[in-house]
């Protein structure tokens, strides 16, 4: 019987010992799970570093941007008139020229041979029309014979001047002064007309042609500045103007075509070369623009962050005293007569007895009651003296701090506009001085604290800056 009930009682208490253990466990995990998650909930991300920019009116300059091709004023690919074998090329590759500069001679001794054999003709007959005259005026010869020698000597006259310029045919010159480009023929080499020598073009003054949609053809004029850029580069450093508008639309792509004239002194211009075009109108004033680095585009429109101070959470967090005010409280429920009052009046003549002759023992809840009161007021002092300290010492930390409030971010979506150098207009949801976010918004929310530094500005490349530093 009794091991009996010893083995109930030791199930009991195993069965109980278990219990204890799992709900140890289970009440761990959940406030274990309970307090990450008001950990979770009440902790504040950390302050973001951004850099920012002070929304304020500018001049803006509109444009008309494009892309063109380069050419030169005046450029052409050289070619021979007649055939030949190649006997000189007096130049090399990127060689200035002058105007009627020899650039190829072909062999040419049977049109020489040619050609002096015909002036001797030319002679000849020049000489038979000399003597023809003479008798005519002697009365000796005929007029008949006078007309036979004068057509010869005409004829031979031409024949000397077309062998001429068969001979000039085996030579190439330069027809105006330019640089020349690479030969594409070799010494000796049998040549074809219309056989492709030499590039030949000017790069002094180059020209650029474009094309820009219909709709803005009405913004465009002869004369109009126009600024070039090479491929890859923000910089538009070549300057020039439009000299020709082609006055008919092309049908079937809706464009007009431009042509500029750049000036290329230095020769940093090259034919065929793509450049970025830009056609400068009229400066407009009082245009509200911001780096295009500040805005963001997403599915559901443009939107930038502007950094506004922290709003105050309320005005309890604000005023220290109010917790200092508690311990106060409870002073005044001691020094409550009740409990004095009631005894004594309901008290036998013997203890009266006994408060006549102890009145300090009568006097003593009404001291233990203002000992809180005075026991409160002394941490109260304390750290109104502690806080007078730091204050004393530096008055002026304290005050700097106070200051300088949080800085929080809002979500404003805005209409964008024009772009133009890095810069983009804003026409809705931006007004002047406020403070825009353009750099660092990748991660950034609505509402998030952020620090500003704007020691690095991202709409300058990092060489010009370390070259103002």
């Amino acid at each position: 019987m009794f091991k009996r009930i010893l083995r109930v009682f030791i199930v009991i208490v195993v069965l109980a010992v278990l219990v204890i253990v799992v709900g140890g466990i289970v009440g761990f995990n959940f406030l274990r799970d309970n307090g990450i998650k008001q950990y979770f909930a009440t902790m504040k991300p950390p302050a973001a570093t951004v850099s920012t920019t002070v929304a304020k009116p500018s001049n803006w300059t509109p444009g008309v941007e494009a892309i063109g091709t380069v050419r030169a004023v005046r450029g052409v690919d050289l070619t021979v008139e007649t055939a030949g074998i190649v006997k000189e090329i007096p130049f090399h590759a990127n060689q200035k020229v002058a105007a009627n500069a020899v650039l190829l001679q072909l062999d040419d001794a049977v049109e020489r041979a040619d050609l002096d054999a015909q002036k001797a003709q030319a002679a000849l007959d020049q000489t038979t029309l000399t003597r023809a005259v003479e008798l005519t005026k002697r009365g000796v010869g005929s007029d008949s014979t006078l007309d036979t020698a004068r057509a010869a000597a005409s004829a031979s006259a031409s024949q000397v001047t077309r062998l001429q310029a068969v001979l000039d045919q085996k030579q190439l010159t330069a027809p105006f002064a330019g640089t020349v480009g690479i030969p594409r023929i070799d010494l000796g080499q049998y040549l074809a007309p219309g056989t492709a020598v030499v590039t030949l073009q000017d790069l002094d003054t180059m020209r650029v042609d474009f094309s820009v949609p219909e709709q803005q053809l009405p913004l465009l004029k002869i004369g109009q500045t126009v600024r070039l850029g090479l491929g890859g580069s923000d910089d538009m450093p070549f300057a020039g103007a439009i000299r020709g508008i082609d006055p008919k639309i092309d049908p079937s792509s809706r464009l007009v075509n431009i042509r500029a004239e750049v000036a290329n002194p230095e020769g940093k211009l090259t034919p065929g070369q793509f450049v970025q075009v830009r056609v400068e109108l009229p400066e407009e004033q009082n245009v509200l623009s911001l780096p295009q680095t500040a805005l963001t585009t997403s599915l559901y429109g443009d939107y930038i962050f502007v950094v506004e101070p922290a709003k105050p959470a309320g005005a309890a967090p604000a005023q220290p005293a109010k917790p200092d005010e508690k311990p106060a409280a409870p002073t005044d429920k001691p020094a409550d007569p009740k409990p004095a009052d009631a005894k004594p009046a309901d008290a036998k003549p013997a203890d009266a007895k006994t408060a006549d002759a102890k009145p300090a023992d009568a006097m003593k809840p009404a001291l233990d009651a203002m000992k809180p009161a005075a026991d409160a007021a002394k941490p109260a002092d304390k750290a109104t003296a502690d806080a007078a300290k730091p204050a004393a010492a530096d008055p002026a930390k304290p005050a700097a701090e106070g200051d300088k409030p949080a800085l929080v971010l809002s979500q404003v979506f805005v209409k964008p506009g024009r772009r133009n150098q890095g810069m983009v207009e804003i026409i809705e949801g931006l007004k002047a001085g406020d403070e825009v976010v353009t750099a660092g918004q990748n991660r950034l929310f609505n509402g998030m604290t952020v620090n500003v530094d704007n020691t690095i500005d991202p709409t300058k490349s990092a060489n010009k800056q370390a070259d103002q530093q």
